[in-house]
């Protein structure tokens, strides 16, 4: 038996209440990083789209927000389209980005004199139908302006990735303030793959999930992006070995 059409007035209202709530007619997608360990961790298999995304540091040094930048950046590389990088500090280096897979045609840079403009740029371009990945590079990210930027990656599907860069102590704890953002990252150096000769290996991180909506928090020891952004586990984690896991947490 035939079921009848349904009222097109309660379709419309159901439509108005969907977009209300953010669910939005737009089919929710993820961009799955390739590990399958990871991947299983992640609701959906990967990085939401229409979402953003936090990452940090594991300290205020350098070299671990270069290594959060370089995650992000991997991100980026492994989407279709053009790529829009917002920052305020003139320290960005495109020859590195492009031997994680994000070569220069591909993204757009933009230098704004203040950080809040940065965040202005961000979220103009998180509006923009079309785009791989929008990246912005900000100290703070208040709640309230988290919410907006979310609320923007959400009317367009397309995926937000905001790079938290403390120079001091004091700003790094202000990564620990609750926002928006669909899941959070800290992103740590390790000692590098081991050779069996002497010699500089494969970079290693540890990419802790500290928050993720739907899901649970976990961390990874995995080897640096390759040239098309990828990632893997390092040989010895992925035969099961956890000596470098638990050599972290003794630390």
């Amino acid at each position: 038996m035939a079921q009848p059409a349904e009222n097109p007035i309660i379709q419309d209202l159901r439509e108005r209440i969907q977009h209300l709530e953010g669910a939005g007619s737009r089919a929710k997608t993820v961009l799955p990083f390739g590990v399958g360990a990871m991947d299983d961790r992640l609701p959906g298999g990967g990085l939401a789209y229409g979402a953003i995304h936090e990452f940090s540091g594991g300290g205020t040094g350098a070299v671990d927000g270069a290594a959060a930048a370089s995650f992000a950046a991997g991100i980026a590389a492994r989407t279709k389209g053009m790529v829009v990088w917002c920052h305020a500090r003139p320290d960005l280096f495109a020859p590195a980005l492009a031997q994680l897979g994000l070569h220069p045609d591909r993204v757009v840079y933009v230098e704004a004199l203040r950080e809040d403009y940065v965040l202005e740029a961000f979220e103009e371009a998180l509006r923009f139908t079309g785009l791989g990945a929008v990246v912005a590079e900000t100290v703070r990210l208040p709640m309230t302006v988290s919410r907006r930027l979310q609320l923007a990656a959400e009317s367009s599907g397309t995926i937000g990735l905001i790079i938290r860069r403390a120079r001091r102590q004091s700003e790094a704890l202000d990564f620990g303030h609750p926002t928006a953002a669909a899941s959070r990252w800290r992103i740590s150096v390790l000692p590098s793959t081991p050779l069996p000769v002497p010699g500089i290996g494969k970079a290693r991180w540890l990419a802790e999930l500290i928050r993720i909506k739907a899901g649970e928090s976990a961390d990874f020891i995995l080897e640096a992006c390759d040239g098309q952004g990828r990632l893997r586990l390092p040989s010895d984690a992925a035969d099961g070995s956890d000596k470098t896991r638990r050599s972290v947490h003794s630390s």
